[in-house]
């Protein structure tokens, strides 16, 4: 979730049915869900939602330490703006309904700890997250944050994830398998509104239109629960969103599955997810060098696979590497 804004189409398509007008924003998590414990997953590892989470650690790496800017090494923590009440697994809140956890949090320690510098993760909202990072506020922020040609006018950004997206379908479902355009002709399939996940509904749609296939349904939900309900009941026959929320409903639900996956950037250039910070403020070299030390040492592997997202590793962390076009003038 991944969540941008985007304005949305003067003309939607007919099969568009509106249920929420709400407007979204790619990479960004939604409400919480249920908090209760999770349980096991499919594969047997247990989702920890506990406060004590036993987080993977990095040894400190001078040599990538001597790179961050002087005034932060002074101060000797890492000031970490993230979204803490999103949906699981990316970053929300434990058990206690105080203790932010999640993969981004996991991540952003892993580049504390190598950067020696004792991470200071402060939880706030989407649009303060952006203006955090952007005043000073915030040395960076880890939040499923996407990049995009837009945001790199203000921030640098160093990848660690693949922004991938998912459709989740339920085990008792007709619906086997989502891969291509057609595969959605004539479902009723929920959504965020404004999301990437929208744009490539759409897309998809216009294709089948113009292939003379009947279009999907895209039906809009605001709160997490209203579209799982949806599902539950059969209203929908499929959910998609960013893949690290369907996973871990899928590992913790045990009544769905997912039944295809693509990359957020819908097939063009592709979408990765990416530590933040103000554009050449100096720190982004450090961020850097520093994903690709835990890659290389096999932490972030660890983190990955706890919240069961290894399917979104990256093989190297890049700078500023291509991101989601603008968005065009409407």
């Amino acid at each position: 979730m991944s969540r941008i804004p985007r304005p949305l189409r003067h003309l939607r398509l007919a099969a568009v049915a509106l249920l929420v007008p709400v407007l979204a924003v790619v990479a960004c998590s939604g409400p919480d869900p249920d908090q209760a414990a999770a349980p096991p997953s499919a594969t047997g590892a247990a989702v920890n939602t506990s406060p004590e989470q036993n987080r993977v650690r990095a040894d400190e790496v001078a040599a990538i330490a001597a790179k961050v800017p002087q005034a932060i090494r002074d101060r000797g923590t890492l000031v970490v703006g993230t979204t803490g009440s999103g949906n699981p697994p990316l970053s929300f809140r434990a058990d206690d309904d105080r203790t932010v956890i999640g993969v981004e949090p996991d991540l952003a320690q892993l580049v504390a700890d190598t950067l020696g510098l004792r991470l200071d993760l402060q939880p706030t909202s989407w649009e303060n997250l952006f203006l955090g990072v952007e005043s000073g506020q915030y040395d960076a922020g880890f939040s499923n944050i996407t990049v995009t040609e837009e945001r790199k006018d203000k921030y640098d950004f160093a990848t660690y994830r693949v922004d991938t997206v998912s459709f989740e379908a339920t085990n008792a479902g007709t619906v086997q398998r989502i891969e291509k355009p057609a595969d959605i002709s004539g479902l009723t399939i929920g959504v965020g509104s404004g999301t990437n996940q929208e744009q490539i509904l759409v897309d998809w749609n216009a294709q089948n239109e113009k292939a003379g296939l009947a279009p999907a349904t895209i039906q809009y939900y605001q709160n997490v629960g209203d579209y799982y309900l949806a599902l539950d009941s059969g209203r929908l026959d499929a959910y998609f969103g960013p893949n690290p929320g369907v996973a871990y409903h899928v590992a913790t639900g045990g009544k769905t599955k997912i039944v295809g996956s693509v990359n957020g950037g819908g097939g063009g250039v592709q979408a990765d997810i990416a530590a933040m910070t103000k554009k050449d403020n100096g720190l982004v070299t450090a961020l850097n060098e520093a994903l690709n030390s835990v890659i290389a040492n096999g932490k972030y592997a660890e983190v990955l696979g706890r919240w069961n997202l290894s399917n979104e590793a990256l093989p190297t962390s890049a700078v500023n590497p291509p991101g989601l076009p603008r968005k065009a003038a409407s």
